[in-house]
């Protein structure tokens, strides 16, 4: 076996010690090493089996000769861990949303491009078995020009949701650390979801809150149509608000040749259905793929794969800058125009 990354991880609430940290430990090429919280108890019940350094202190994490940090802190506290650990020149794959607002997401770009590192935003969608299949229709033409990709993807989210069997602080429902709520929560997913599918950036959009059922000051529900350079149109529906008893994780993509429709592989976890239903004669028929393959495994092996290589990782940092600049756009005007922005010196190709 070939040399590991050595991981750490900022931040051990819910998605990192239910999903981050088990797939690194289960990755073929990584393992972990530390993890930093403020919050002791949710720090020991971080993959308590494993023996790894456990601290609440962020520099005595980044002295532990990392190979890589995921940061799966709430959202207005990404921006010190990952400067941090760009000017310490360790590579950093972030949660989604890059920022809680496009100023911080600004900062964040700066001091990555500063420090040279390799950085990533954490969309885990990108890597669901399901969803590389779809986009590996799309690119081989079995679709034709598509004209349309309709994504539902909503949960219920109360004031006091918890994903633990006693309520607690539920940080997604304050603007103050969250940034907003369903929508920059769930958004973020659809917009880079289908930029990475069509391979191509959206460029206009605009967007609808609501505050229709939760009791605080996000929203709970949000509507957003987006088009693509070439004129593809998205349309985006998010919730806060939807009982998870509901059908509410759809994503279908519409073309001249056949429609893909995705069920319930938008989230954390491996399996869901995808059919590709013919135009002509209305045929549908299931698209074969892994579905035990947990996406949050496939993510942390193709970053380290991309550290360990040296090789671009297979989305950039102004990418997902862009992505950040569709969401501030949507929550400033009915409608707004977002050209992409032009890759900076010495990095890849832009996947979206």
């Amino acid at each position: 076996m070939g040399r590991e990354i050595r991981w750490g991880v900022v931040g051990t609430g819910w998605v990192a010690r239910d999903y981050v940290g088990p797939a690194i430990a289960e990755s073929r090429n990584g393992g972990l090493v530390g993890a930093c919280d403020l919050d002791a108890a949710a720090l020991a019940a971080f993959l308590p089996e494993h023996e790894m350094t456990r601290t609440d202190n962020l520099d005595e994490l980044l002295v532990l000769d990392l190979d890589a940090v995921y940061v799966a802190t709430p959202n207005h506290a990404h921006l010190g861990p990952v400067v941090a650990a760009a000017r310490a020149g360790v590579p950093v794959l972030c949660e989604k949303p890059m920022a809680r607002t496009l100023a911080e997401a600004e900062a964040l770009a700066e001091a990555v491009r500063h420090s040279g590192t390799t950085y990533a935003t954490a969309f885990d969608q990108r890597f669901h078995p399901a969803h590389g299949a779809l986009r590996q229709l799309v690119a081989d033409g079995a679709l034709g020009t598509v004209t349309a990709v309709r994504i539902r993807y909503a949960c219920w989210t109360g004031p006091d949701w918890s994903p633990d069997a006693n309520p607690h602080d539920n940080w997604r429902a304050d603007p103050g650390r969250a940034g907003g709520g369903a929508f920059i929560d769930l958004a973020p997913h659809g917009l880079d979801l289908t930029q990475t599918l069509l391979d191509e950036p959206l460029v206009d959009v605009a967007a609808l809150f609501q505050h229709r059922v939760h009791d605080y000051a996000v929203d709970d529900g949000a509507a957003l149509v987006a088009r693509t350079a070439s004129g593809a149109l998205l349309n985006l529906s998010v919730a806060y608000n939807c009982p998870d008893a509901f059908p509410r994780r759809e994503l279908e993509v519409i073309g001249t040749r056949a429609r893909a429709l995705a069920l319930n592989t938008m989230g954390q976890t491996p399996g869901g259905t995808l059919t590709l239903t013919d135009a002509t004669t209305g045929e549908e028929r299931p698209v074969e793929f892994d579905a035990e393959a947990s996406p949050f495994r496939l993510q942390v092996e193709a970053f380290a794969d991309a550290v360990l290589s040296g090789e671009p990782f297979g989305w950039t940092l102004e990418g997902d800058l862009h992505t950040m600049r569709l969401l501030d756009a949507a929550t400033r005007g009915p409608s707004a125009h977002v050209a992409p922005l032009a890759d900076t010196v010495g990095e890849p190709e832009s996947h979206v």
